[in-house]
């Protein structure tokens, strides 16, 4: 399972990055607006920096809503960095889009999905990536889970080559539930990945080991 950190926040990337176990980011325009980012320079910019700080895919979304605005805005964010992975909405100009960019060679993040005939939709069109957004179905009652197990069914019967990128993972239990599921990537924040570390066996046992080590040196 692939680890992706969804921020603008280069230094929660820097941090994940240096842990060793980052894949790739995944960051829309929310996000920059989050860090004070603004202004089409000044985020074509933030994008080259975060491209810099990591290895793996970096997902750029695009703004526009037509596909002609779709296309020329991601291939000028592909042109940034080989890294870029082009974030387009599940509307019926961003299938067209998809499609559009599968051909050309340009990877690609199918976002705002909250259904598995829209996943069904993104993986025909060619997407690299289709994003779920589980946290965002918990919030109205629905199983983002139920959802992801429904689109790994959907890929495994036909072979789609598109992976599972799981989105809106807020917490711990969530990255844990889509892996047991067969989620292909999970993104979320720094917060929920770091949480995997913690367990207060973990703690306790760590205090008892120390305590013994001290007891040992000082007979």
């Amino acid at each position: 399972m692939k680890f992706f950190i969804d921020t603008a926040n280069l230094d929660h990337i820097k941090e994940a990055q240096d842990l060793g176990i980052l894949d790739g980011v995944t960051t829309n325009p929310s996000l920059m607006a989050k860090e004070g980012i603004s202004g089409k320079d000044q985020v074509l910019k933030h994008y080259k920096a975060i491209c810099d700080i990591v290895d793996g895919d970096v997902s750029a979304e695009v703004i526009a809503t037509d596909f002609a605005g779709m296309i020329r805005e991601g291939e000028e964010l592909a042109e940034l960095d080989e890294k870029i992975v082009v974030k387009v909405p599940i509307i019926k100009d961003g299938i067209k889009a998809l499609k559009y960019f599968s051909d050309h060679g340009i990877k690609t993040n199918c976002t705002l999905v909250f259904s598995a005939g829209q996943a069904l939709l993104a993986a025909k069109a060619g997407a690299t990536y289709v994003s779920p957004f589980i946290g965002r179905l918990d919030d109205i009652s629905y199983d983002g889970i139920q959802l992801i197990e429904q689109i790994r069914l959907i890929y495994d019967n036909y072979e789609f080559e598109t992976e599972i990128l799981a989105a809106s993972v807020r917490h711990p239990m969530h990255i844990i539930n889509c892996a047991e599921v067969g989620a292909d990537v999970m993104t979320g924040p720094l917060s929920a990945i770091l949480a995997l570390l913690k367990h207060p066996l973990t703690d306790s046992g760590l205090a008892t080991f120390l305590a013994d080590h001290e007891k040992a040196k000082n007979k």
